[in-house]
């Protein structure tokens, strides 16, 4: 029997937050991405120096994915897969906010089969490995069950409300609110603190591969825009989109969304 793999990845993030909290937010060196792929600091990249050596020696056989590695198709080979986001959220931990998250899975043909997402500065460790629920810090989580969609507080960045991207130009009628880490509103929406969220632009695998199983472990629905469920270490990392909720909540989101609207949201 092979070693567990959450166990791997829990140690692993909790060293990573180890590391990043000895970097200070506001005055950490910081360099903007080619191409508008946003920022990357000197943290990230220790980080990712930490889990590139760590993680790989314990599981030789397994692909890299890492948002702060040059990409190769040796992942493609594997059947199963690093996906790693050393820090999710740089440039709230380039502000010197709280709510940035280090994101750890590892995903076997395609599936998520075990989930980190932590937030050293926060205290919150949420896990999840297939088949055996969800966690924070230890204790089982799960999604909430608002019954009706008018009732519900979504997670969404502004420009998903955009008329366009809802069937006859109507925008449903619930709350909304908002985090700038996107493994961490997944997360939230796992531990049932909010009742959903959804992101409407195509979203790199490293920023919602581990979520994913943290939801469906919790007992929620995670999808592509088109309500298809995700699957990882694509050729192009890259899913269309993200509806992540309860089971009604995630029907009733699925059935007012323009299926025909371009993914432009953030």
């Amino acid at each position: 029997m092979p070693a567990p793999d959450l166990p791997l990845l829990i140690d692993a993030a909790l060293e990573a937050g180890k590391i990043a909290t000895q970097f200070s937010g506001r005055t950490v060196q910081r360099w903007d991405k080619p191409d508008g792929a946003g920022p990357v600091t000197e943290a990230d990249l220790a980080v990712n120096v930490m889990l590139e050596q760590r993680l790989p020696a314990a599981r030789p056989g397994y692909g890299w994915l890492s948002e702060e590695t040059e990409d190769t198709s040796d992942r493609l080979t594997k059947s199963r897969v690093f996906i790693i986001d050393p820090i999710d959220g740089t440039r709230s931990f380039a502000e010197g906010s709280r709510t940035w998250a280090h994101s750890l899975a590892i995903a076997e043909q395609g599936e998520v089969t075990a989930a980190v997402i932590y937030l050293p500065l926060r205290d919150l460790l949420y896990a999840a490995a297939k088949g055996q629920g969800a966690t924070l810090n230890g204790a089982p989580i799960s999604v909430s069950h608002v019954p009706d969609l008018e009732m519900a507080e979504i997670l969404a960045a502004k420009p998903n409300l955009d008329a366009h991207h809802w069937r006859q130009g109507q925008v449903p009628d619930f709350k909304r609110n908002y985090r700038p880490s996107l493994a961490y509103r997944m997360a939230l929406v796992g531990q049932g603190r909010f009742d959903g969220m959804l992101t409407l632009r195509p979203s790199w695998e490293w920023d919602i591969a581990a979520g994913d199983l943290i939801i469906r472990e919790a007992g929620g629905i995670c999808s592509n825009r088109q309500g298809q469920p995700l699957r990882f270490n694509n050729a192009h990392p890259r899913l269309n989109g993200v509806l992540a909720a309860s089971t009604g909540i995630h029907a009733a989101l699925y059935a007012q969304l323009d299926p025909d609207s371009s993914g432009i949201a953030s």
